[in-house]
């Protein structure tokens, strides 16, 4: 992987970790694109500059982690069912973050999903500044799904939001901080899986600092921006989006291309 690759993933990270389309499936895509799909590094780099992206959580929401213990415990109580099925699960999830064809199927039926989310939780909703515990324990089931590659685990916790009840908002809010506990554990493990098969090099610690930082500039900026256009529009347009590029990419595989030679 060279630095032009680590910036063309690093900017995708940071435009889609936030949105309900998965930032996974879409690095996963456009790393086979780059013909750097199957490299060990690629995986490593793909799941370690998640936490740049959320690190501009921590920035923007800085006050909300100066809360009480009651806080960190409901970000606990949420993260704890994704700890313990990806933990179990760690060697099939391995496996189904290779495979493109997982991803668009993941892709277009989340994207059918999304475009009936807004009717279905249409209503009478509530604004909240954190879930109770029964409420967190909801949505960390629901950040299970994103479990599979291309399901996205934003749109996984705003829909676990939406259906305790919560304004698009308060859903999309309590998303954001769950993905730092989340998307923290993740890095810190395959970085350790990775060091333990094939200790980084100096040029490879490089090119994750890089991305790191392009991720968390990136995901800053893209971040009230998602907050503002969901809170108005909905989640339809995102759903769309979804069909449309699973569609294609089942489509070129349907026809023989291999994405890994483009």
């Amino acid at each position: 992987m060279n630095y032009w690759h680590a910036l063309i993933l690093a900017i995708v990270e940071g435009l889609t970790e936030f949105l309900p389309v998965s930032s996974t499936g879409h690095m996963i895509i456009v790393a086979n694109l780059l013909g750097i799909g199957q490299a060990p590094f690629t995986e490593v780099y793909i799941t370690s500059i998640q936490f740049g992206a959320i690190l501009s959580v921590v920035a923007l929401y800085w006050r909300r982690f100066l809360q009480s213990f009651d806080f960190y415990l409901k970000l606990a109580v949420a993260f704890i069912p994704f700890g313990i099925l990806g933990f179990v699960l760690k060697d099939v999830i391995t496996e189904l973050l290779k495979s493109v064809t997982v991803v668009a199927v993941s892709l277009v039926l989340g994207g059918i999903i999304l475009l009936f989310v807004d009717k279905w939780f249409d209503g009478e909703r509530k604004q909240v500044t954190t879930p109770n515990i029964k409420q967190a324990f909801k949505i960390g089931l629901f950040q299970c799904i994103a479990l599979i590659p291309g399901v996205s685990r934003s749109a996984a916790t705003i829909v676990g939001g939406l259906s305790q009840g919560f304004d698009r908002r308060s859903a999309a809010d309590f998303s954001f901080l769950l993905a730092v506990p989340t998307m923290f554990v993740i890095t810190a493990y395959q970085l350790y899986k990775a060091y333990k098969i094939t200790p980084l090099q100096p040029g490879d610690l490089q090119v994750l600092a890089f991305g790191n930082v392009v991720a968390f500039v990136v995901a800053l900026l893209a971040v009230n921006s998602f907050v503002n256009f969901v809170s108005r529009f909905g989640f339809r347009s995102f759903g769309m989006y979804r069909i449309v590029i699973g569609v294609i990419i089942l489509l070129m595989i349907g026809l023989g291309i291999d994405l890994q030679l483009i």
